[in-house]
C-alpha cells in the first residue's frame, strides 16, 4: 500500500509506445508506476472523495517528484480527478503479471536511476563518476520511437526500505533521481 500524489496524461500520449511496449490508450484503464511489475492490477482510491478504479500498470512513470501514479485519462474520469488533474490517492497492488517477481515491495531488486542521456558519451562519464562510490552501476539501453537513451543505474538494495535510504542520499546531488525495480 502507497499514499501519495496522482496524476494523469491523456490526448498528448495517446498512440504512443508505453514502456511495457503497448500503445497508450488513454480510454483504457491503465496507469504508470516507477517499480510496480508491468501487469500488475492496482486499486486506486481517491482519497479526496472515496472514488475507486482498477487499473493496470503497462508505463512507467511519473517523473514528477512526489508523485507515485500517472492515470490514464479513463481512471482519472472515475476517480474524479480529471478536471483537477491531481488527487491524494492510497494505491493497493491486487495482483500481478505472471511473469512478474510480484507486487511485494521488499521483492527484486531496486535501482536508483540517476540520469538519462541521448549521448552514450555522458551517460558512461556519469557512470565512471559514480563508480568511485557504488559497486553496482548500469548503463541500461532504452528505445523509445527511433531514440536510445541510455539510463544511469546505481544498485540499491533488495528492500525497498534500503533503496529509500539510497535514494535520500544521492537526491542532495541528483534531485531528479527514483527508484527503479527490476
Amino acid at each position: 500500500m502507497e499514499e501519495g500524489i496522482a496524476s494523469w496524461y491523456g490526448p498528448g500520449f495517446h498512440g504512443r509506445l508505453t514502456a511495457s511496449g503497448e500503445r497508450y490508450n488513454m480510454y483504457a484503464f491503465t496507469a504508470a508506476h516507477k517499480t510496480l511489475p508491468m501487469g500488475t492490477k492496482v486499486l486506486v482510491t481517491n482519497l479526496e472523495n472515496g472514488r475507486q478504479t482498477i487499473v493496470r500498470i503497462n508505463d512507467r512513470g511519473p517523473f514528477v517528484k512526489g508523485r507515485i501514479i500517472d492515470l490514464s485519462y479513463a481512471a482519472a474520469r472515475a476517480l474524479g480527478m480529471h478536471q483537477k488533474g491531481t488527487a491524494r490517492v492510497r494505491i493497493e497492488a491486487l495482483s500481478e503479471s505472471p511473469s512478474a517477481a510480484g507486487p511485494d515491495f521488499d521483492r527484486g531488486e531496486f535501482f536508483i536511476q540517476v540520469g538519462a542521456f541521448k549521448n552514450y558519451a555522458n551517460a558512461l562519464r556519469l557512470k565512471e563518476r559514480l563508480a568511485r562510490h557504488f559497486k553496482i552501476v548500469a548503463i541500461v539501453p532504452y528505445e523509445r520511437g527511433s531514440q536510445t537513451f541510455y539510463r544511469v543505474q546505481v544498485f540499491a538494495s533488495r528492500s525497498l526500505k534500503e533503496a529509500h535510504r539510497l535514494l535520500a542520499l544521492l537526491e542532495k546531488a541528483f534531485p531528479q533521481a527514483f527508484i527503479v525495480a527490476r
